[in-house]
Order: structure tokens, then sequence, then C-alpha cells
């Protein structure tokens, strides 16, 4: 018998735990032991086979958070094939060309996104639809179905096998596809347990969206040690403090933009996040006001702030509670490096700048993606000298902690998504009234950055926001659309290579503030 190596740490966390609750669904109350979930996990490894999925075959998930999709997280990390989870705002458009260009044959739904999935099924080329949970809604085969296979646990892989493939926003105007292996993903788990402390008597309350990176260490890490994870179908801020007031979680991640909203909430007061011992919050930056207050209110609970990107299975710099609460600038700093993760602050040419010099982040460590999916040049692009180059701007301090000033790549992170620039015009561009259109990301108190266009119409033609908003539309997810449209009458700046000037156009939105993006 080949020996379990570090990819399987379910199989003795569930040896250990067999009667203890894995999972518990915060909206319907159901809940399973871990004994129960991996009897169901290797039953949907059994069913997804007779459905052709094997190793390597991809099958996607559009869903809610659930114990389900945990479930199928799992029955991947397992070898049962080849995760690709779904972004819950994808456009059909975005949709039918994820699944088409990751050759996903099969597709898990709930209720909600059935209908979604029918849409694009033809044009995606699915041949099965697998609905979770009941409901009268387009599907070829339900969940259930599938449980009632002979379970299968398939023979040990290699920690090089691929498991989860995650669209990201693409350069070219499409969501582009983010391989990462079983290394990647079971070492990033390793890198967050040996810096943030957890153990069998953790109770994670899972609110961020499950196809989203910031989850992944939920999925993997909590059940590898014991603990209990609580999810929360989608987020809302009521629902939120009511999960925790129910089931009294010691540990949660939140979006800062989650946080901004629940304690915006009429019914929020500080005792009604007061439970947890640990906070941590990533995928884009605090405001700073946000933070002081959360600091103020929570003077005895562990915040955490966590930087990282798809490419990276989330993290690779983590800000710790001491130095949230020494404060001063360390609360502009993205924190100090992982174990595990090396950075580096490179000039246009590649070279090492000093401590407290401004060039592009590097990093490497074995936590990073295989490739992007088909798409070799951009991979060889963002791996250059054997160093992952994030686009991001910023400098080391003498003591190695990171602060960002700027972006390389032409992104936008608003509310935790990212949105590069080239998305959103390309799909403004198609309007037949658009000249020139350039997208930045200009600040904003709750989502952090906000999408804004600038546009220069064409002569003679006459055409209004909401125009331009509902063509785009057709085109792009809703949060990838622009918050607010900015018409101009001269030409935009452009550089000698006749390139749009962006930092011109940005710079007045960001004048006065610590970071020129946030």
């Amino acid at each position: 018998m080949k020996e379990l190596v570090y990819h399987r740490l379910l199989l003795p966390s569930v040896a250990r735990n067999a009667d203890r609750p894995v999972a518990t669904n915060a909206g319907t109350g159901e809940s399973f032991t871990y004994a129960e979930h991996l009897d169901r996990v290797e039953r949907l490894i059994g069913g997804m086979q007779g459905l052709g999925i094997d190793r390597g075959d991809r099958f996607a998930v559009l869903a809610l958070n659930s114990p389900e999709y945990l479930q199928l997280l799992h029955a991947a990390f397992l070898g049962g094939g080849i995760v690709n989870p779904l972004n819950l705002r994808f456009a059909p458009r975005e949709l039918a060309h994820v699944l088409r260009d990751s050759d996903t044959r099969v597709c898990f739904v709930d209720p909600v996104f059935a209908p979604v999935i029918e849409a694009v099924r033809e044009e995606a080329g699915l041949e099965h639809v697998v609905l979770i949970g009941n409901g009268d809604v387009p599907h070829t085969v339900t969940f259930g179905d599938l449980l009632t296979a002979d379970p299968v646990l398939p023979d040990e892989g290699e920690e090089t096998d691929p498991v989860v493939l995650m669209y990201t926003g693409g350069t070219t105007g499409m969501p582009k596809g983010v391989l990462l292996d079983q290394r990647a993903e079971i070492l990033n788990a390793y890198h967050i347990t040996m810096t943030i402390s957890r153990g069998r008597d953790s109770v994670n309350l899972l609110q961020t969206p499950m196809f989203h990176a910031a989850s992944m260490y939920a999925a993997v890490g909590g059940p590898a040690l014991g603990s209990h994870t609580v999810i929360l179908p989608m987020f809302e801020p009521a629902a939120v403090m009511a999960a925790v007031a129910a089931y009294r979680p010691t540990i949660t991640t939140m979006v800062p933009t989650m946080i901004g909203l629940t304690m915006a909430h009429p019914d929020f007061r500080p005792e009604r996040l007061g439970g947890l011992s640990d906070l941590v919050y990533g995928a884009s930056p605090m405001p700073k006001a946000l933070l002081e207050t959360l600091l103020e209110l929570y003077p005895d609970m562990n915040i955490w702030q966590g930087y990282g990107m798809t490419e990276s299975s989330s993290v690779i710099t983590v800000l710790g509670p001491a130095e949230h609460r020494l404060g001063g600038s360390y609360l502009q700093s993205a924190g100090y490096p992982v174990p595990g993760v090396e950075l580096s602050v490179q000039d246009p040419l590649g070279r090492p700048l000093p401590m407290g010099e401004t060039g592009e982040v590097c990093a490497r460590g074995g936590n990073y993606m295989i490739e992007y999916w088909k798409q070799p040049e951009a991979t060889a692009e963002v791996f250059r000298d054997g160093w992952y180059h994030t686009g991001d701007a910023g400098y080391l301090d003498g003591d190695g902690y990171l602060y960002l000033v700027d972006r390389v790549k032409d992104m936008i992170v608003t509310g935790g998504e990212n949105v590069y620039s080239s998305e959103v015009e390309n799909a403004l561009a198609g309007h037949p009234a658009v000249q020139q259109v350039a997208v930045i990301g200009i600040p904003h108190e709750q989502w952090g950055e906000a999408v804004h266009a600038v546009v220069v119409l064409r002569d003679g033609h006459v055409v209004t926001e909401e125009e331009l908003t509902v063509h785009a539309r057709e085109w792009i997810a809703g949060y990838k659309l622009p918050k607010s449209i900015e018409f101009r009458t001269e030409p935009l700046p452009l550089s000698g290579a006749m390139k749009v000037l962006k930092r011109e156009l940005r710079a007045p939105y960001w004048e006065g503030r610590e970071r020129s993006v946030n």
C-alpha cells in the first residue's frame, strides 16, 4: 500500500474525530459528522466516476456555500477530479467561456443557479447538470442520486496532481484559469496554520464565497485539524450576527467590505461579534477609519490581515495582532511573509532593490500555481527568473514588512474581487458611440476601490451613463461594471508609446492618501 502523504490530511482527521461535527449549514441547521462527511465524499467520487469524471477531469460548481460544496472540494482533494469553482457573479458569456475553456462536462448547481447554467448549457457543451438540493429547476441528475453509488477512494496520487482550476480576471477581456496542484494548496494550509494558531476545538464561521481563494484554507485546513466549520450560505449582516450567537465561532474571515456592512447594520452592537477570538480580513485592504474602529471596539480580539492572490493559493503575507495593536506605520503594512514564502522587490529589469525602495513585489515558494490554463506565454511572463511577479508595487522595510504603494498590473480590487481594467474597457469600447475609454480604480470607503470609467465619445454621438452600463452588462459580470462614468471632450492623455497615462487620470482621486491603490 502506498504511504499516505500530506494531501490526504482529511483521512487521519476523520479517524480521530469520527463523531465530531465537521460542517454545519448555518442556514438550515443541517450538520454532518466527520464520518458522515467522508462517506458522502467517497460516494460522490463513485457517482462522479459514473458520469465520466476521473482524476484530471474538470467538474464545475456554481452554488451558494454549503456542506455539499465542502464535500465536492474534498472529493477533488482525494483524487475525484479537478474542481472548477465558478464565480457566482460571472455574466452568462463569462460562464460559457469558462466552461468551454476548461473543457468542463459536468456542473453542480443549486436551485438558485440552475436556471443560469441552463441558459448557457448548450453553448458551454455541458453533458450533465447535477442539482444540489431540491427544486423544480433544470438538471439531469441530483446530488442525492450520486450518493447512492458505492463509495470509492482513489489510489494515492502525487502532490503535483492538479486539484483546483480557479478562474480569475483576464487581461484580454475574459477570465483566465489558475491551475493549482495539491502541493500548492496544502503548503498554503500549512503556512497559515503555522502563523494563525488553531486547533481541534476551533469553530470557524465560513462566510466568504467558497468559489474564492480566500475560502480554501477553511475548506482544507480546518477539517485537517478536526475543527468545526459553520457555513453561511451567503453573506448577509444579520445572518452573520445570528450565526455568531447560535454557534459561538472562534474565528472567521471577512473582506473589509463585509466588516463595514455588518458594523453599519441597524441591529449591530459590539457584542454581536464580540465572541470571536480571531478575525481575519483580506482580499482588499482595510479602510483606515474602519480598522481604527474595529481595534477600539475589540481590544481583546486577535485581528489579522492576509495579503495574497489566487495564483499563490491565497496567502503570502500576514499582519498579526501584535502589529495591529502597535499601530502607527504597521497599519499601512500588508504584513510579513508567512513561513515558506520569500519576497523580493525588483526593478523593471528584475534586479533586487534595497530596503525602502519601491519596485514590483515578487514572491516564490511551493504554494504557487502550475500555470495559467492554456496560456503558456502569460505563465512565462509572470514567472520570470523563477519569481512570481505580483503586479503590485511596494517596498520592504528594514524588518521585512511589506508596504504596497501602487499597482503595476492594470487591475482594480473592489470588494475583494479582482477586476482587470481591460475587461471593462473592452466591454465599453464595443459601444458604437465610444471613441476612447480608460478604466481606473478610485477610492471607495465601502468597497476599497470602485471601478471608474473615463470616456471620450465619437463626434456627433450622444449616450448616457446608463446606456453604456447596460451595454457592458452583456459582456461582463455586475461587479465589474463601472460605478461611475466620466465623459470628456478632450482626448485622453497618452505616453510616448501611445498608451493612456492612467496614473494621471488616477492622481486627483488619490491625492493626499497614504496609498495610490486601496
